[in-house]
């Protein structure tokens, strides 16, 4: 039988995995995208692990507004890249420093 703090300790190893990633390369903007999702996957871990241990469906509930959230901030972060990577030539961080409002 799984435990609650089986799934605590997983969540935590992707968080900091996700936490190591954003700080490690600050240079390709698709992996720090890519580590936001992580430390959103690592919030849905125990959103769904204290739902099912405590027995009740709130926490499942916020994991599907949560994964919204995400599809929606993945979507257009997506396409900002396409659009800066034809328009620039590159997708580094270097270049969106320059972006105009």
């Amino acid at each position: 039988m799984v435990s609650l703090s089986d799934y605590l300790i997983l969540s935590s190893v992707i968080f900091c995995i996700g936490l190591v990633g954003i700080f490690v390369n600050r240079t390709n903007i698709i992996t720090l995208l890519m580590c936001v999702e992580l430390i959103l996957v690592a919030v849905n871990t125990n959103f769904v692990a204290f739902s099912h241990f405590l027995g009740n469906e709130v926490g499942q509930i916020f994991v599907f507004f949560i994964l919204t959230v995400a599809a929606a901030e993945v979507a257009i972060g997506l396409a900002i890249l396409t659009l800066l990577f034809r328009n620039r030539g590159s997708i580094s961080v270097d270049v969106t420093n320059s972006l105009k409002g």
